[in-house]
């Protein structure tokens, strides 16, 4: 009896801890952002660091809990965008290659356009975090800069508060995987297979953004243009003036005279092969109809009647007969 007691009481405790577990399940999301903002407002534990964990991370304080934020301390996802001119475009993106891999870094994007001195190409280069305004000086001294723009964005906060819903989700895991352990029938094992697995995978939502987040702090983004030194551009096609329209007319003269010449040369076989026979067909028998003798119109005497057939024509009035 005794027996039967405590497995009754084991039975009670395990369906109310089940009932707990549903009733969590169905407000999971509006826990995980309560759990994380009571776990930084109360200076709780935060996640630790990640395996091979991303450069620009907020440390944590021991024993405080609070995090670091000095400023070199803090997460920063710098991207910048920089324009120059040089006179061998080609030349210059190897350089530029060659800067971003010295530094530690890849060419994340390449898109070029080569036309002689109106030659374009457009790299996007990753480099260490650290590295960023050395990459940025080297590429300028590549020729001469037209336009430069650097941005930042702090994600300090969104860092922190994202190991915190790390770390209040892996627990939330792991009491599922207890209750799974202690699961001692089918419908109860299926409930609890179905909210652990629907925790894991907020879990891997959480740390997937981490990594995504690490990633872009780790290294920064910088989008190189070099342009020929004949190339237009966006500034320089939204001027008005004068010169600008006869610059423009006269780029749009050669290129008309370009498409011009080109259907030209298309069509000079076809009138080499076809033309020629048929004009010199056509010159041939208009000299024929030109040299062939014009019979004369016989001309009829003064005073003698018209042919038979052929009525007179009516005197004309005021004119005198001939004698």
């Amino acid at each position: 009896m005794a027996v039967r007691g405590i497995r009754r009481h084991r039975t009670t405790a395990l369906a109310a801890l089940l009932t707990l577990l549903v009733l969590a399940g169905c407000s999971s999301s509006g826990s995980d952002d309560s759990a994380a903002t009571s776990d930084n407002a109360a200076g709780g534990v935060a996640a630790p660091a990640e395996a091979g964990g991303d450069t620009g991370r907020v440390p944590e304080q021991a024993g405080a809990g609070a995090a670091d934020t000095r400023v070199d301390q803090r997460s920063i996802i710098y991207t910048g965008s920089i324009q120059v001119k040089v006179d061998d475009v080609e030349t210059a993106a190897r350089d530029a290659v060659a800067t971003a891999t010295r530094a530690g870094g890849f060419v994340g994007g390449d898109q070029r356009r080569s036309v002689d001195a109106d030659a374009v190409a457009e790299l996007q280069l990753r480099v260490p975090a650290d590295r960023f305004y050395a990459v940025v000086e080297q590429l300028a001294g590549l020729g001469v800069p037209q336009r430069r723009q650097i941005d930042t964005q702090d994600v300090t906060e969104e860092t922190i508060d994202l190991d915190a819903r790390i770390t209040s989700q892996r627990a939330r895991v792991e009491s599922a995987r207890r209750l799974l352990a202690q699961a001692s029938s089918i419908g109860d094992l299926v409930t609890v297979e179905n909210e652990l697995g629907r925790r894991e995978a907020d879990l891997a939502s959480l740390e997937a953004k981490k990594r995504r987040l690490g990633d872009l702090t780790a290294l920064s983004t910088i989008t190189v243009t070099l342009v020929g030194p004949e190339a237009s551009t966006a500034e320089e096609e939204n001027q008005l003036g004068f010169l600008v329209g006869l610059k423009g007319g006269w780029k749009v003269f050669l290129t008309s005279m370009t498409v011009l010449l080109t259907v030209l040369g298309a069509v000079l076989p076809w009138l080499l092969a076809f033309g020629v026979p048929l004009g010199a067909l056509w010159w041939l028998s208009r000299r024929r109809r030109r040299s062939r003798p014009v019979a004369p119109a016989p001309v009829a005497p003064v005073g003698a009647p018209p042919p038979a057939g052929v009525s007179a024509p009516p005197p004309v009035p005021g004119a005198r007969s001939a004698p």
